[in-house]
């Protein structure tokens, strides 16, 4: 099917707490910033501070005036199905009364959307993701994307796709089964652009939609030290200030540039940015608005 997500969405792992606790005030006013700015795309997980995230988008659209929730179009996760426990932290502080179990079966599937479905308040999802399933590729594609799959064919979803944080294992996603869209995070970026080998091209091939996420490499591409959720190392610090100082002598922001980049590429249909805020929503959109000459990609090229 023919995914219509816009050129941005709005990634919620940091409303449900990613790295820090954000208010339930603070959720909503850059819910509301982002839809006020046009954003209509909205990504969610059950990861992302274990159902907070998908519990405050899933409030925000409810409380929106007449028939407007209905131009949202939200994605969601399979592959974490929650259970009350005590549970670790893992990069959300302060929500720790359920412990994430890996289930990529046909009733982890079943199970993972009707508790999504509860926590949001929708009756459906326009995509669902499976997500990072790394260690799991027999499980996740020999019965999670069937069950996915059956799902869409009756209607109960939009489309499927599958999300993570290589590029190797979507690829191979792409080229055995029928996926509507891959969210790849982090690995096309200024920094790490691995996904443009093989993942892009057959995407495009086979016209499955590109959602770019992780286009900041979790920080260090926007003034932060943290590469890929964790310390940055030393040699990626030095190439992320060269950057900057390459994008500064033509006067565009890195951080610009960062958003920007990944349209370049024909299969990127949408790029997906996190905010914390409604100030870092409409900072990034500021920012995606940056003119870059041409001479700036070349350089950027050049030294990537």
């Amino acid at each position: 099917m023919k995914l219509s997500l816009g050129p941005y969405g709005l990634g919620t792992a940091p409303l449900g707490g990613l790295f820090a606790p954000v208010s339930e005030q603070q959720a909503e006013q850059a819910l509301a910033a982002a839809w006020e700015a046009g954003i209509r795309y909205f990504d969610t997980a059950p990861h992302y501070g274990t159902g907070l995230a998908e519990e405050r988008l899933g409030r925000f659209l409810r409380g929106l005036p007449g028939q407007a929730a209905g131009e949202a179009v939200v994605s969601t996760k399979i592959g974490r199905v929650l259970v009350p426990g005590q549970g670790e932290e893992d990069g959300f502080p302060g929500r720790t009364q359920y412990v994430r179990v890996r289930d990529y079966s046909r009733d982890g599937v079943l199970r993972s959307l009707d508790d999504s479905l509860r926590r949001t308040g929708l009756d459906r999802f326009d995509l669902v993701f499976i997500h990072d399933p790394d260690d799991h590729w027999e499980q996740a594609a020999g019965e999670a994307y069937p069950a996915l799959a059956e799902l869409r064919d009756q209607g109960v979803i939009g489309a499927i796709g599958a999300g993570m944080n290589q590029a190797e294992m979507l690829t191979r996603f792409v080229r055995e089964t029928d996926l509507d869209a891959v969210l790849v995070a982090g690995r096309y970026t200024l920094l790490d652009r691995s996904a443009a080998g093989e993942l892009l091209p057959e995407c495009e091939r086979r016209g499955v939609a590109v959602v770019a996420g992780g286009v900041f490499n979790s920080g260090v591409l926007a003034g932060g030290t943290t590469f890929d959720y964790d310390a940055a190392p030393p040699a990626v610090l030095r190439r992320a200030r060269e950057l900057e100082r390459i994008c500064a002598s033509h006067g565009v922001p890195l951080p610009a540039a960062a958003l920007l980049f990944p349209h370049r590429h024909p299969a990127v249909t949408t790029v997906l940015f996190g905010a914390r805020s409604a100030e870092e929503v409409r900072e990034d959109l500021d920012l995606a608005a940056t003119p870059v000459p041409g001479e700036l990609w070349e350089e950027l090229d050049h030294a990537g």
